[in-house]
């Protein structure tokens, strides 16, 4: 009887522990990161009778929870990878927006400056027609700050972020180094905590959504968390952290330092998967570019519309104001250049740019041993050609740069140190980085837009023949007599006082030579040249030109001016000579005193829409490698718009990666209620049948006791 009665006991002591562990499957249906759990039996040792081997009951040996680590990982790296990609992408979309906006896109405004600038041009003297180019290159402007407003907010915003993550994953790592210590004393008696095991295994997958993890399990059922490019964020029951600090050069643009005992590392380029590694993604891959990008067109608009402006000469005939305010203020200048936190000297730097169209859409690093300088541009890790000269008097540091390539490339900039460094500082170089929030304009009187040209032609009216000549189109070069003559070079202002001095010059047409001849003997202060090749010498006055009559003629030379003071302009100058001139017949090349109607300059600046001036390749020759304006603008707006594209195609992809793995996860882990309630009614009927057992053992034991009475 007592073998029956303990065989139903066990069964009753088994079916109340399966009811017990069915009913907290189903309390913790919705528990995150649960498991579900049944029980594993075995029957206990047979004894032996004459008869053979008699079962003795039941016996339960362990609570097992359903799991697999393999599906455990592939969910913990489709979260972190899930994560990264929405904190992408609900940036980038933003910037997206921003740029491609007929609202706050750059495109919509540059159209209607230009054409104002092209309605202006057609009648120079309407000062109605001015003042719109006026208004629309303020509007330019204020489009160009608002851009750079909104980027800027937009790194404000993961800055705070950044703050935010980092709060999160240290109180969850926190977390799983105190589950690893309670892990670690409760599975010394061999049967795991399963609750503690599935608590920790979701602390683990929500620290995944914030940062990338690599997991690592112990002896001990521990485990140990590593990030970046091997940091233990946790090592046993120990959490190191991670801190949001201001970067070291630029104290806009947060870093990620990781926090050991007494070391502090800069993690912020290691850092991949979660919410933390799309924020760092965003901003390398796409935020500084951006900014950069639409830097260098703000410059380059600023640069070449002022320059161009310069060119020409306003409705009294001075030269040309500009529009806009000067790239190279000293403000402006000394806020290019960033010197890290930890350099040992104080000294400070001016960058200058010194031409637009030569700028690389890059921030560069610039470190200096003690006795050599080295640069490297950021977008893209190339090295630079650093020369540096020193001031003997001042003291101060001047230095350019230049690609690797042959010959070396000029990078648009140079840069004045304010002393020598010490050995081991380090300096930020932003040429590009603030040129959207600088640009203003400045001009607020249209009659002060240079729209005339400054040299004007004309034929005598007493001439004999049909010849005609044109209108001369210059460009200014050097000031220094004594250089090279650079056709590339084009310097920002007209010199009024040495313009001037062309005066009434006299061509006159030799039907004996079939020249046209220049003046004999020369103004004072100008001389005629003939324009060289690029870098070679000045070349020697020359007389005239040899003209094919009946045909159109193409006159270009160069002229030399010194207006006595020791100012010296040189101009190149083009102009057409076309029909049949007869002999004596006189045309004249003077300054545009009165040039009210004329709109040369006007023209030129409204066709500065469609000239590649931006990203010059200034190695190759005669083929253009730049952009215009709207072209470099389009192709920020395009690459932007195309990672915008990939990005919800990855945010697609990466949910369904994730869903799948959850699925998976559950399948095999999580709670099915239907099953549960299956299992309620399968062991409330073990549970009876065993209380059966221990029922019919009372009986028999109560019938025995019956014969002895």
């Amino acid at each position: 009887m007592a073998d029956l009665l303990n065989i139903g006991l066990s069964g009753l002591s088994a079916a109340k522990t399966n009811l017990s562990v069915t009913g907290h499957n189903i309390t913790n249906v919705n528990t995150p990161g649960y498991s579900r759990q049944d029980t594993v039996q075995q029957t206990r040792p047979a004894q032996f009778s004459g008869a053979g081997y008699i079962g003795s009951g039941t016996s339960l040996v362990d609570i097992r929870r359903s799991y697999s680590e393999f599906l455990t990982t592939q969910l913990r790296s489709s979260t972190a990878l899930n994560a990264d990609v929405k904190a992408y992408k609900s940036q980038i979309d933003q910037l997206d927006s921003l740029l491609a906006g007929s609202i706050t896109g750059i495109t919509p405004s540059l159209q209607s400056f230009f054409s104002a600038m092209q309605t202006a041009a057609e009648d120079p003297s309407n000062i109605p027609a001015r003042q719109l180019v006026l208004a629309e290159a303020e509007g330019l402007t204020r489009r160009f700050n608002n851009i750079y407003d909104s980027i800027n907010a937009q790194n404000e915003f993961i800055n705070k972020q950044m703050q935010s993550v980092t709060g999160q994953v240290n109180r969850l790592a926190g977390t799983v180094a105190e589950l690893n210590k309670a892990i670690a004393g409760v599975g010394a008696n061999s049967h795991p905590p399963n609750d503690l095991l599935d608590a920790r295994d979701e602390a683990v997958r929500e620290l995944a959504t914030f940062i990338g993890v690599t997991v690592v399990p112990q002896d001990n059922n521990s485990l140990n968390l590593f990030i970046g490019s091997g940091q233990p964020l946790v090592v046993g029951g120990q959490a190191n952290s991670i801190e949001a600090v201001q970067g070291n050069a630029d104290p806009t643009r947060f870093d990620i330092n990781f926090i050991s005992g007494g070391s502090t590392q800069n993690i912020s380029k290691m850092i991949t998967g979660g919410e933390m590694g799309g924020l760092l993604r965003f901003r390398e891959e796409v935020l500084d570019q951006t900014i950069n990008n639409v830097g260098r067109l703000a410059l380059a608009i600023n640069d070449e519309i002022n320059r161009q402006l310069g060119q020409g000469l306003d409705l009294k005939g001075n030269v040309g104001a500009a529009l806009f305010n000067d790239i190279n203020a000293p403000k402006l200048m000394g806020l290019r250049v960033l010197g890290m936190q930890d350099n040992v000297s104080d000294v400070s730097g001016q960058l200058r740019i010194d031409n637009t169209q030569l700028l690389h859409a890059s921030d560069y690093r610039l470190e200096y041993d003690g006795s050599n300088y080295t640069a490297y541009r950021l977008s893209d890790g190339a090295q630079m050609n650093v020369s540096a000269t020193t001031d003997p008097i001042t003291g101060k540091v001047s230095l350019s740069f230049a690609d690797m390539a042959s010959p070396p490339r000029d990078q648009g900039f140079s840069l004045t140190l304010s002393a020598e460094p010490n050995s081991g500082d380090k300096f930020l170089l932003q040429p590009t980085r603030r040129g959207a929030t600088d640009i203003a304009a400045v001009l607020d009187q249209a009659d002060q837009l240079a729209f005339a040209a400054g040299l004007r032609s004309e034929a005598y009216l007493q001439n004999k023949g049909t010849g005609s000549i044109g209108q001369p189109d210059i460009n200014m070069v050097i000031s220094n007599p004594a250089s090279p003559l650079d056709n590339n070079f084009v310097a920002d202002e007209l010199n009024l006082d040495a313009l001037k001095l062309i005066d009434d010059l006299e061509l006159t047409y030799n039907s004996n030579t079939g020249r046209l001849e220049f003046p004999s003997p020369m103004v004072p202060g100008v001389t005629f040249t003939e324009v060289p090749e690029e870098g070679a010498n000045l070349p020697s006055t020359i007389t005239g030109y040899e003209i094919t009559p009946g045909q159109t003629n193409t006159l270009n030379f160069a002229i030399q001016v010194d207006d006595g003071n020791g100012n010296f302009q040189n101009y190149t100058v083009s102009l057409s000579f076309s029909g049949r001139p007869e002999n004596g017949d006189k045309f004249t090349i003077s300054f545009n005193q009165h040039g009210v109607s004329d709109n040369r300059n006007a023209l030129k600046l409204a066709d500065l829409q469609n000239q590649q001036v931006v990203g010059v390749d200034a190695n190759v020759k005669d083929i253009a490698t730049g952009m215009s304006f709207t072209d470099d603008y389009g192709n920020t707006i395009e690459r932007v718009g195309t990672l915008t594209a990939q990005a919800r195609q990855d945010d697609i992809a990466t949910g369904a990666v994730l869903q799948q793995a959850t699925d998976n996860r559950d399948s095999l882990s999580g709670v099915n209620l239907d099953e549960e309630a299956a299992n309620l009614i399968k062991f409330e009927q073990y549970y009876n049948a065993s209380a059966q057992i221990i029922q019919v053992a009372r009986s028999l034991f109560d019938t025995l006791i019956s014969t002895f009475r």
